[in-house]
């Protein structure tokens, strides 16, 4: 059992209630020790005695007595910039990992890291599984893509026969895949669904979705479904989306085509100089991929749910919004 340690609170930690930064820490302690602890003052935070629902801050020391619980490893914690520029492939890969077989590995993706490779990217997922190549060469497979700023589940088939069936199903749509999403504003309805058809236009900031008309050349049909989960005021709502169609972007275009744009989208936000940007809030893409079933090519489906990343947990802080509100993802 360790003695008395005094931690620090990250930046991406800000607005966090005490009793989750210690499920987070030391998932171990229980509910009633815990409340045990701080009604006799043995956790404090800058010296003061504090309650389960005080909020957190950055740079705030938080007193952690002897618990009889051991810490999080912080090697399994978020993964950050700096361990996108530096930790070698393997490790990294390790440190996503959230599914892993004989047949499958599912990912959860940091956001900013690229899935392929293309112009200014010098580091990818594709390239990164080179590391697990096996000893009959055989590399892991992509077998669907995430925008380079989008965070989330991420299938990798073992196989080539695995790819071939996991593709299939893909193709077929015979998967479910569920986005969680911060977007401007509210939208009237509460769930929709949202049709429209897209084309890809070439821009001086790279690939760019537009709205087009059924006919136009190059035009492909897209359909895609939301629900809002909880919103904060009329600024910002948490949206579950749902892909039906797999195109480029979807997700981001028919947000910003009902005129809720995700927050931090660096091609499709278009604030109006009468709104404000949330203070506290990064300026980073809210749009994370929560959930996937999927036939396993060993029979039965496959059911991942991936935490949300660093930035998001920050703005579901400073917000309020409780994951549980979304119910079962399945």
């Amino acid at each position: 059992m360790a003695g008395i340690e005094h931690r620090q609170v990250d930046g991406d930690e800000a607005g966090m209630r005490l009793d989750r930064w210690f499920k987070v820490h030391y998932p171990g302690l229980g509910f009633g020790p815990l409340q045990k602890l701080l009604r006799s003052g043995q956790i404090r935070v800058d010296g003061a005695r504090a309650k389960s629902d005080t909020r957190v801050q950055p740079g705030q020391t938080i007193r952690v007595p002897p618990l009889g619980v051991d810490a999080k490893e912080t090697k399994s914690g978020p993964i950050g910039g700096r361990d996108l520029r530096h930790s070698p492939d393997g490790e990294l890969l390790s440190r996503m990992v959230l599914h892993e077989d004989a047949k499958v590995i599912v990912l959860n993706k940091p956001a900013g890291l690229a899935v392929q490779g293309g112009s200014g990217v010098s580091r990818h997922i594709d390239k990164m599984l080179e590391a697990w190549t096996n000893q009959k060469g055989e590399k892991p497979r992509l077998v669907h893509r995430l925008d380079r700023d989008t965070s989330g589940v991420l299938v990798i088939a073992r196989t080539r026969g695995a790819a071939q069936q996991l593709t299939a199903a893909f193709r077929e749509r015979d998967t479910r895949k569920i986005y969680w999403s911060l977007v401007k504003g509210v939208p009237r309805k509460r769930e929709d669904r949202v049709s429209t058809w897209l084309v890809k236009e070439q821009t001086p900031d790279g690939d760019r979705m537009r709205i087009a008309k059924h006919g136009d050349e190059g035009a492909d049909h897209a359909i895609s479904y939301y629900r809002i989960i909880e919103q904060a005021g009329q600024n910002l709502a948490w949206l579950e989306m749902e892909p039906y169609t797999g195109r480029t972007h979807q997700l981001r275009v028919h947000a910003a085509h009902i005129g809720h744009p995700i927050i931090g989208d660096p091609k499709y936000f278009a604030a109006d100089i009468n709104w404000t940007f949330p203070g506290g809030i990064q300026n980073r893409l809210h749009l994370h991929a929560r959930f996937i079933d999927i036939p396993h090519p060993n029979g039965g489906r496959l059911k991942i749910t991936a935490p949300l990343p660093p930035h998001m947990v920050q703005s579901w802080n400073l917000l309020g919004l409780d994951e549980n509100a979304a119910g079962e993802d399945e």
